[in-house]
């Protein structure tokens, strides 16, 4: 049974997505099977993986919600082996208001994503940057969170609501929901203002925190625009090296065996790259 890693903070753009698309990948070129749940609106995990969210004929996890077709019916496949995606568009921003009115409405996600979890090892979901009936859904299915912290004042002061929020769900409707753990993004280590932000982390989650940190990259930053992630637009950058460094982290974690990043890959990937 595959587990399931919500990837959640109520505030925006701290590398949320970014992490969620480029652990899945590398997870998946390290030869796990691997499926994303994009959660949010914006739609910004299922562009970044090669999906056109403009495509009149996509099927996304919308029509899943609202009843219409199967999760075989929507699930895409990306460019890279073994990752697949239930893609999100501009659509899912009313699905909220919709699922009030459902039984069992915190748990439709969980339904949902029960019925494809033993055909994945992995199921990483991509939240929106809120802590609404959406976000809730997720922290109900998942098995843990991995939380993405821009290492910057404002998003430390708002730690305190999303922890707030996984205690309830823990009391109330996901008894086995547990912290995976911290990954500090967007770090710049020449900043005195990081190197304290980055000691409060520490402070406040301890063992949790990942040992691997993602730096400001710009080729991080261009690889969505172009619809790949990292590990196929650019693997021999700082930040390609630092999400590969994250998933061998991630999966040493979990226990769990992996195929090592090795020459052979990454020509398999300028192949794959290069159509």
């Amino acid at each position: 049974m595959g587990k399931i890693v919500a990837f959640a903070n109520q505030k925006g753009g701290v590398g949320k997505t970014t992490t969620c698309i480029n652990l899945a990948a590398y997870v998946a070129a390290m030869g796990k099977k691997v499926l994303v749940l994009d959660l949010d609106p914006q739609g910004n995990a299922t562009s970044g993986l090669g999906i056109d969210e403009k495509n009149k004929d996509l099927k996304t996890i919308y029509d899943l919600i609202s009843g219409e077709y199967t999760v075989q019916e929507v699930i895409q496949q990306t460019l890279l082996e073994g990752l697949d995606i239930l893609p999100s568009t501009v659509d899912l921003a009313g699905a909220e208001i919709e699922m009030i009115q459902m039984p069992q409405r915190e748990k439709i996600i969980k339904g949902i994503l029960d019925s494809v979890r033993d055909s994945y090892d992995f199921i990483m979901i991509d939240c929106p940057p809120s802590l609404g009936l959406i976000t809730v859904n997720a922290l109900t299915a998942c098995n843990s969170v991995i939380i993405p912290m821009q290492c910057e004042y404002y998003p430390l002061m708002g730690i305190t609501q999303l922890m707030n929020t996984i205690r309830l769900i823990k009391f109330h409707l996901n008894p086995t929901i547990d912290i995976e753990g911290v990954v500090m993004t967007m770090k710049d280590k020449r900043s005195n203002l990081t190197t304290e932000v980055s000691d409060e982390i520490l402070k406040f989650f301890g063992k949790k925190v990942f040992f691997t940190y993602i730096p400001r990259n710009i080729r991080l930053a261009e690889a969505p625009s172009h619809g790949e992630p990292i590990l196929i637009y650019d693997p021999n950058s700082k930040g390609a090296e630092a999400y590969l460094s994250l998933a061998e982290e991630f999966l040493d974690r979990n226990k769990v065996k992996y195929n090592p990043i090795t020459k052979d890959t990454k020509i398999k990937l300028r192949e794959v790259k290069n159509g």
